[in-house]
């Protein structure tokens, strides 16, 4: 038995009944990714240690019959830009090389709590900025399916990892993508969730109003498992829904007879490489079959999508990583420092990559005196626009399907 191919569920089953423990699932994954990651890179951190430790804890919680959940036991992997205590949190970025954070995220205590095994933390797109984690100040990542290709970003490491067998599950963050490309590219199940039903707090922030947590798995059970444990109020994110969070794995295998399936008709353009379309329409064919009603939808605000993302990008990022002074925490660059703002200007000069300081100008000239109305406002009021279209098309479909990107994983 391939101890590193086995889904959440199947590991899960196999700990509860003692036919395996947790020590030996969390020594096959780490050799797994001390063998293979060397080529993949998918790492920018493999915790040896704390991961024998969590899953000796973990084996005592399932010999004593107490508080067993679904991911107790069960290794995985963080993509690096969420808080761990005691464990290098770098964004990828040598600003932030060295940085330890000494608090966990919500999310790294609730998988904590639930009896997970953190074995690393992964490589990204320096702070989340790039689709194809060759922005990391590190090293670039590569998709485990052909490494001459890119396994899409910001979270490539996460995805990267899963698709390699490296972790029996990854969480990502998604801010315009970061999880579902990926995942995509890597073939791989992922979740973007809606935007507060994971807590951000511990996340070292990109887009504040757009950033969210979510998890790749093997496949949707196991995608479902995991949000059911990081999702929830919290109140130290006050973004957070106060409700209940229901029982995701509860439903997965009911019919969809009757379900109403929406084709928006702005997804499908011109530059769509064909087989993306090909599968795609494949899948509606499949769906059709299952029982489901096809009805086109229209999101007429559609081209407008990428521009205002940009722009909201770069105004809030400018101002999100403002606090990267070289006087807190992080990267300090002090040398024949005149005073305090030569401290500032020489850290964010050596400690910053190229696409971060280019996003962080544009941001910064977004919401600049004189331009602020003309750039950052017009976006907020045109992403209500799209928000719009999309309640619209919810008002007479269940569910939206389109391609997560019009190209597969590119060189």
């Amino acid at each position: 038995m391939d101890l590193h191919t086995l889904t959440i569920q199947e590991a899960s089953e196999l700990l509860k009944s003692k036919k395996i423990s947790s020590v030996e699932l969390t020594q096959a994954i780490l050799q797994r990714a001390h063998d293979v990651d060397p080529k993949v890179k998918s790492y920018v951190t493999i915790t040896d240690d704390l991961a024998l430790e969590q899953a000796k804890q973990a084996d005592e919680r399932i010999a004593k019959g107490e508080n067993i959940t679904p991911l107790t036991g069960i290794p995985f992997a963080m993509k690096d830009c969420i808080s761990t205590r005691g464990v290098k949190t770098t964004c990828s970025s040598k600003i932030l090389e060295n940085y330890v954070p000494q608090y966990n995220a919500t999310v790294t205590n609730k998988l904590a709590d639930a009896g997970a095994v953190l074995v690393g933390k992964t490589n990204m797109d320096e702070f989340g900025m790039g689709s194809s984690c060759e922005n990391s100040a590190f090293f670039n990542t590569h998709n485990p399916w052909n490494l001459d290709h890119v396994p899409g970003g910001s979270s490539g490491g996460s995805a990267s990892a899963m698709s390699a067998s490296l972790a029996t599950f990854t969480i990502g963050e998604d801010t315009g993508g970061s999880v579902r490309m990926p995942a995509g590219f890597c073939n791989v199940t992922g979740i973007k969730p809606t935007y507060g039903r994971v807590s951000r707090y511990g996340l070292i922030s990109l887009v504040s109003s757009f950033d969210c947590i979510g998890p790749m798995t093997r496949d949707a059970y196991d995608c479902a498992t995991v949000l059911e444990a990081i999702a929830g109020h919290d109140e130290k994110d006050s973004t957070t829904y106060n409700s209940t969070v229901p029982s995701y794995t509860k439903n997965i295998n009911k019919s969809v007879k009757g379900m109403k399936l929406g084709i928006p008709k702005e997804y499908f353009v011109s530059g769509m490489e064909a087989g993306v379309e090909s599968s795609i329409q494949e899948a509606i064919r499949t769906y059709e079959k299952l029982g489901m009603e096809i009805h086109e939808v229209s999101l007429p605000t559609t081209q407008y999508g990428l521009p205002v993302y940009y722009l909201l990008l770069f105004a809030e990022a400018s101002s999100n990583l403002a606090r990267f002074d070289g006087t807190r925490f992080g990267l300090s660059k002090s040398e024949n420092a005149k005073d305090v703002i030569d401290i500032y200007l020489q850290t964010r000069r050596e400690g910053f990559g190229d696409e971060v300081k280019r996003r962080i100008m544009l941001g910064a000239y977004a919401l600049s005196a004189g331009y602020y109305d003309d750039y950052y406002l017009k976006a907020q009021k045109v992403r209500t626009l799209l928000r719009r279209d999309f309640e619209t098309a919810f008002s007479k479909v269940d569910i939206l399907l389109a391609p997560t990107c019009p190209t597969t994983a590119f060189k």
